[in-house]
């Protein structure tokens, strides 16, 4: 091809003239711009409609020139695909605007094109307009707006609009015609009128859509008319396109789609002549189900993917990180390819053809007007990119899965070949599934998704560590789920979810248990934000945050906090993060709960008893939260006080005293961090660390707290209060409460006094809680209390390194030669097995070997016997230490 535009131009005229019939009678029509192509002038702006015409006379002239104009600058390669179907859905927005303001002008003369919209959607929506496509608008209308006769019925005057918007578009004379209209895209077109009053069509979609109409919407647009309305009514339906959670029996739809083109149109399945290039195996209509059925899956949560056009939604997924940069690279080629050879064909005679002709003479014209020599270049060129779009669409369909047999004999030998050990036991499973005995696999389709996607299933259950463990977990999710239909048809498509549940199923039961009561967090492993670091305390609040009264913000933390766990408890599993830090993020979360709790009860309590002037209330968190390092189980030690004068009175229609009013306020707080609600449970609330313990009242004030420390407190009281930490108050009430524990904790104390009281708390602790056996990191000798009683003693007995944070204490302590060198890699060391076991083996049994493996790597580890090692080493040098400190010294 030549290099200048001119010589580019006058070649592309002589293969326009050679084999384009259609292109040949419009140079031809219009010499003048055939002259202009033929000098090297040429632009893709939108044609000039002439006003001194008929409105259908000057659009059938504007869209045939457009049409010449574009195809002879394409043909010269002086466009790209973008540019060409800009151009031509630029002119059919135009077109059908100003068709819609001539209508409404010939009713109501005078009036605005107002109360009337054109919706585009399809190849018009995403702006990706053939040179002979159809358009499928929806034409909506106002009522209230709608300019008409006072007597005029709406719907009447609305359909007498839209069929003359039809007929100046569609009608063809001696100019041609400017589009083909295609309204079977409007609800239930069967039944309703050609244009939908604008709420009957959102109630429409809110209640009784289809789920393939969900893909169609994802390219539609206010194109023409009055786009306020249009745009009102796109974003009424948003929740209807763009669904949070996911809903697969809407992909299941889609692929059915595709299968259902691709046996109907079987003669044009198989590459060679013939061939489909919108509809065949490979071919456009399977690029844009795979970009559609990606944005679907995530575009609920991620709108960056709300993209119409298809080589922007692939750029978008694969930025995303949701399809690979290879795929999307691959199919945006081919795409390309396939769009620029359609139009091709349609240049031939303006038919709206998708085909490659069967002709070897037709075929050897259309090669020959792109520009190759012959037809078998033409094949040459799209051959590999046929199959190559059509192996990644049928990886992703799956195509028809082969089925796990029915016969309880074969059964059980299918279940050897899967990898199960004890193939009876898994034979038994399945014929349980199939049973119907099990509520969430009743119904017929339940039954039909799982048997779909049952060979995968065995498949990856066969070859995880422990099969037998796996099925198991896998049968008591199934047993727990309200109904598994979305479930399955979840995991089919998304395969590499399946992986992550099997391992979720096999190493974490309270993850999978978890699952089995809110299924629905499956959703944040597809988009990944389980694996999302936790922000800060702040963030998080804003986070949580959500609900109009009290019980719906319950609701909302609950909701919220259960994902959030669950996510952290995926990354200590799956191994991206670091067991320390999964901790620091279940206390941060704990922390923002109690804050968006506080916050909320507090509120509501307000509106009854008003507030006491000068006096708020200050939380205060001890043990693992006051460290802000918890496990996935971990209770929360928390302390209730309250600010200023303790015999002041609420100024509310029901007031209290302050000390009622605080420990009423208490209850509400502690309720609404423990009481189940609809959406689960949240936490355990301990407040037996509070003055005088259970005996005392719940909440007490700032001054009544301090006076308790320093004259009656307990020496393992302020043992505790040396990981005390205000987690709830305004700054100025946590700076009161720290300065007040720190005067507590700094007083000189008698130093035998101090070790022989934490020696026989130990004692004690040791006899009514004794170790669970050797896992027991917490409570074994040389665990976690040994070491944090050693920590809290040195702490007391030297006035320094006070922190609630124990690995500053530890890191401090040890500069100063109070503790040995080597305690802070016993305390992180202590603290990822204790926070994995929790999570792993809740039960501190020893666990499976491939769970083993887990909470090795976890700690540091690459085999579980030299962790074992690890940990007895540092439990002797700990429980050495302990016990040289904890015997009684007499020059202290």
């Amino acid at each position: 091809m030549a290099s200048d535009p001119v010589s580019r131009l006058n070649e592309a005229l002589e293969r326009a003239e050679m084999h384009a019939p259609y292109l040949r009678i419009l140079m031809k029509r219009f010499p003048d711009e055939t002259s202009r192509l033929s000098a090297g002038r040429w632009d893709c702006r939108l044609p000039i409609v002439n006003p001194d015409l008929p409105l259908r006379q000057a659009l059938r002239r504007a869209k045939a020139q457009q049409a010449l104009s574009l195809a002879i600058a394409d043909l010269a390669g002086l466009l790209r695909l973008e540019d060409v179907v800009e151009a031509l859905s630029g002119f059919a927005d135009a077109a059908l605007d100003a068709a819609i303001a001539e209508a409404i002008n010939h009713y109501s003369p005078g009036e605005a094109p107002r109360g009337f919209a054109a919706l585009a959607l399809g190849k018009l929506g995403s702006g990706e307009l053939n040179y002979s496509s159809d358009i499928d608008p929806i034409l909506l209308f106002d009522p209230l707006t709608l300019p008409r006769r006072a007597r005029d019925d709406p719907v009447e005057a609305a359909v007498r609009i839209g069929r003359r918007v039809v007929e100046t578009l569609q009608a063809r004379d001696g100019d041609g015609y400017v589009f083909r209209i295609d309204l079977r895209l409007r609800p239930s077109p069967e039944i309703t009128p050609i244009v939908v009053p604008v709420d009957a069509a959102i109630g429409y979609y809110e209640s009784q859509a289809m789920p393939w109409e969900r893909a169609a919407f994802i390219r539609a647009r206010a194109c023409a008319g009055d786009t306020a309305l249009g745009n009102r009514f796109l974003k009424a339906i948003n929740p209807f396109i763009w669904r949070r959670g996911l809903d697969f029996t809407a992909i299941r739809d889609i692929r059915g789609i595709s299968r259902r083109i691709r046996s109907h149109y079987a003669g044009g399945q198989n590459f060679g002549p013939g061939f489909d290039l919108k509809r065949g195996r490979g071919g456009i209509r399977e690029i844009e189900f795979f970009a559609q059925i990606h944005q679907l899956i995530f575009g609920g949560r991620e709108q960056a993917l709300r993209k119409p056009a298809t080589l922007e939604a692939l750029m978008a997924l694969s930025l995303a990180g949701r399809i690979g940069g290879d795929e999307a690279l691959q199919l945006a080629e081919a795409y390309r390819l396939y769009r620029t050879i359609e139009h091709r064909l349609q240049m031939v005679d303006d038919q709206q053809t998708h085909a490659l002709p069967k002709s070897p003479d037709a075929l050897e014209g259309v090669a020959q007007l792109h520009g190759l020599a012959n037809a078998e270049a033409l094949l040459a060129l799209l051959r590999p990119h046929v199959d190559t779009v059509g192996s990644l669409y049928d990886r992703l369909d799956g195509g028809t899965q082969a089925q796990v047999s029915s016969s309880d004999a074969a059964l059980e030998t299918e279940m050897i070949a899967f990898g199960f050990d004890d193939a009876r036991h898994a034979a038994h499973c399945v014929s349980h599934w199939r049973s119907g005995g099990v509520r969430a696999l009743r119904t017929t389709a339940a039954r039909e998704a799982l048997e779909a996607l049952l060979p995968q299933i065995l498949r990856r259950l066969g070859a995880a560590p422990d099969p037998r463990h796996a099925i198991n977990q896998l049968s008591s999710l199934i047993e727990r789920l309200p109904s598994a239909i979305n479930f399955f048809l979840l995991l089919e498509a998304q395969p590499a979810l399946l992986k992550l549940l099997v391992s979720i199923l096999s190493h974490a039961p309270a993850l999978a248990e978890q699952l089995a009561l809110k299924p629905s967090l499956l959703d944040s492993l597809i988009d990944a934000t389980a694996f999302d670091p936790v922000g800060s305390v702040l963030a998080l609040i804003e986070q949580l945050r959500g609900g109009s009264d009290l019980e719906e913000q319950l609701d909302a933390v609950r909701r919220s906090v259960g994902d959030l766990r669950f996510g952290l408890g995926v990354q200590l599993v799956e191994g991206m993060s670091d067991p320390l830090e999964v901790a620091k993020g279940y206390a941060r979360v704990a922390e923002a709960a109690i804050g968006v709790v506080a916050e909320a009860s507090i509120a509501a309590f307000k509106t009854v008893h008003g507030a006491i002037p000068g006096s708020e209330l200050v939380i205060l968190a001890l043990g693992r939260l006051g460290g802000a390092e918890l496990t996935h189980a971990s209770d929360l030690d928390l302390i209730f006080l309250f600010t200023g004068d303790f015999s002041a009175v609420s100024l509310g229609a029901k007031p209290l005293g302050a000390t009622l009013y605080y420990n009423r306020l208490a209850q509400r707080i502690i309720a609404g961090l423990s009481v189940p609600t609809s959406a689960g449970p949240l936490y355990d609330v301990d407040t037996r660390l509070r003055p005088s313990g259970v005996k005392g009242p719940l909440a007490v004030s700032l001054l009544s707290f301090g006076t308790y420390q320093r004259e009656e407190a307990w020496t393992w009281e302020h043992m505790a209060l040396t990981r005390a930490r205000p987690v709830y108050g305004s700054v100025q009430a946590r700076a009161a409460t720290n300065a007040l524990i720190n005067t507590v904790l700094i007083a000189p104390r008698d130093g035998p006094t101090v070790i022989a009281d934490a020696a026989k708390m130990r004692r004690d602790i040791a006899q009514h809680k004794p170790a669970n056996g050797i896992l027991d990191v917490k409570l074994a000798p040389g665990g976690l209390v040994d070491l944090e009683f050693a920590v809290h003693v040195n702490q007391l007995l030297n006035r320094a390194g006070f922190s609630p944070d124990l690995e500053t204490a530890i890191a401090s302590l040890s500069a100063s030669d109070f503790l040995p060198v080597d305690f802070g890699a016993a305390h992180r060391l202590l603290t990822r097995l204790l926070v994995t076991l929790r999570l792993v083996a809740p039960d501190l049994r020893v666990p499976l070997p491939s769970s083993q493996s887990l909470i090795a790597r976890a700690c540091g580890y690459d085999h579980w016997p030299d962790l074992l090692a690890a940990c007895a080493a540092t439990r002797q040098s700990v429980a050495d230490y302990w016990e040289h400190l904890s015997q009684p010294k007499k020059d202290l």
